[in-house]
């Protein structure tokens, strides 16, 4: 059973261009520090999807990439205690969804995203992953 989760990155850093431009080999995403994100990592499965956030630049939704390896030692982690998982491209959205129009949502204004605004990883229930779908005009 697919579930659903939210990978943040900073676009400057790492973008969901950059993504797209990784094909179908994907990329690492790694160089996460912080145990409840390392935590959420670790339960992601191959075939897993993940909206792309943009923090910082942009703070928006824009678009979606997949689990296709699971956690893996972190190449980036020379104490070997943090993951990666390795993710590629399936969708970059034609409308963005705002953090502002997230938190306006009353349904969205629970999620992770608004309650713990500096979670770089972090599960997405169902209907919420439907909703924002369908916020930027995106339908599975």
């Amino acid at each position: 059973m697919t579930k659903y989760w939210l990978l943040k990155s900073e676009p400057n850093v790492w973008s969901i261009n950059s993504q797209k431009k990784a094909g179908e080999k994907g990329a690492i995403w790694d160089g996460v520090r912080n145990y409840q994100a390392t935590n959420n990592l670790k339960k992601m499965r191959k075939g897993d999807l993940c909206f792309f956030y943009h923090s910082n630049i942009g703070k928006e939704i824009v678009g979606i990439v997949q689990v296709i390896k699971e956690s893996f030692q972190d190449p980036t982690d020379k104490k070997k205690y943090f993951v990666a998982v390795r993710v590629k491209h399936k969708k970059t959205f034609t409308k963005p969804v705002s953090l502002n129009s997230i938190k306006k949502h009353p349904y969205l204004k629970e999620l992770s995203l608004v309650k713990q605004s500096r979670l770089s990883v972090m599960p997405i229930d169902t209907k919420s992953w439907k909703i924002i779908n369908k916020i930027s005009n995106i339908r599975k």
